[in-house]
């Protein structure tokens, strides 16, 4: 499986929410080798069709599977003499970032560090605090009139940061929330070309999760799957995250369980991976999600809905942790999952499968 290689490139590659394109670039690419048809909405979601034998009643039902390929990033707010000054795009960790190494996606790539004051010239009050995002700056070590010409206030920043391999089957870098489950899907897409399936399979690398779900929501509206499994991370096992708020690094993907997902297709999950003898843990989750499955399952009249994800240590960080095992079993339980579906399980669903205006009842 190329899971873990493709996660490692696309990891590198640039995508902050709202400005995807590079990373999206690469997922068209491998995906599309992978399926039958692949396309980008208006949104920029990564649209690839694998299409299935179908039911013996001739339909095709629709299965669709979405991992965000957006991170977190910053974005320029003012060119401040030699110097630029920034803001976040998503949620980062502040504390992370004093020091990074990072590329300003200006009228060229640039390659610049963020700074502060030195301590030695720091209060009292103030050595002992996080520094606040309005007082770091963004070096690039150029003089303010080339900095003008090259770089305008709203271009994106990215962390500079190649993956880490760590003990055992660690890896650590950049945009593995929500990258890591972009790969599961690739590493599924690569089981299902070996195996047979009644069921279309559309593998959506969706953006824009970061600020707020926006192409899950647009996506599956268009696909308007009878089922849908989002991936996203979940908080692994570190020190300071109690048991009960983390999942075990190494121990399986986790299995979302409470409102936002459908009971049954949990349930079915649950049966592929211990019929599959797939480690798998359970993440109960009574309220809100905030992952792409939050969107999808209100969309149109309803979409049953289940999450899978993938324990990650230090998240929204430039050094998020996960284990390459649970993607790749992560991949797996998608697999064996979507080979088995059959009419009897969109009928237990209480879903009909429609035909999608003008496009045959294909959705690509």
């Amino acid at each position: 499986m190329q899971a873990v290689e493709f996660l490692k490139k696309i990891s590198e590659a640039s995508g902050v929410s709202g400005a995807e394109a590079e990373v999206a670039g690469i997922v068209a690419e491998t995906f599309g080798a992978l399926a039958d048809e692949v396309r980008s909405d208006a949104l920029g979601n990564v649209i690839a069709l694998k299409r299935g034998d179908g039911l013996a009643n001739g339909e095709h039902p629709r299965i669709m599977l979405a991992a965000h390929m957006d991170e977190i990033g910053l974005m320029i707010t003012k060119v401040d003499g030699g110097f630029l000054r920034f803001t976040q795009v998503g949620g980062f960790d502040v504390r992370t970032l004093l020091g990074q190494e990072v590329t300003v996606h200006g009228r060229k790539k640039l390659a610049g560090v963020i700074g502060s004051r030195p301590p030695h010239v720091l209060s009292a009050g103030d050595y002992d605090r996080v520094v606040p995002m309005d007082q770091l700056f963004l070096d690039l070590g150029l003089e303010a009139e080339a900095l003008a010409e090259l770089v305008a206030v709203g271009d994106v920043v990215t962390i500079r940061r190649a993956p880490v391999t760590l003990g055992r089957s660690l890896l650590a870098g950049k945009s593995f929330d929500d990258r890591a489950c972009v790969a599961a899907i690739e590493g599924c897409l690569e089981l299902l070309a070996k195996r047979r399936h009644s069921w279309d399979v559309y593998a959506v690398a969706t953006t824009q999760e970061e600020v707020g779900l926006r192409g899950a929501t647009t996506s599956a509206y268009g696909v308007a799957p009878q089922l849908a499994i989002a991936l996203d991370v979940t908080f692994g096992s570190q020190p300071g995250v109690s048991d009960s708020e983390s999942m075990g690094m190494g121990d399986g993907p986790s299995i979302g369980l409470g409102a936002n997902f459908h009971p049954k297709v949990h349930e079915r999950l649950v049966a592929t991976a211990k019929a599959h003898e797939i480690p798998y843990q359970i993440d109960p989750t009574p309220g809100r999600s905030g992952t792409d499955a939050w969107a999808i399952q209100v969309t149109r009249e309803g979409i049953p809905t289940a999450l899978v994800s993938i324990p990650l240590r230090s998240m929204h960080t430039p050094v998020e942790t996960i284990d390459t095992r649970d993607a790749e079993r992560a991949a797996r339980l998608l697999a064996e999952f979507i080979a088995e579906l059959d009419g009897e399980f969109a009928q237990v669903l209480g879903v009909q499968v429609k035909r999608l205006s003008g496009q045959g009842g294909q959705a690509c």
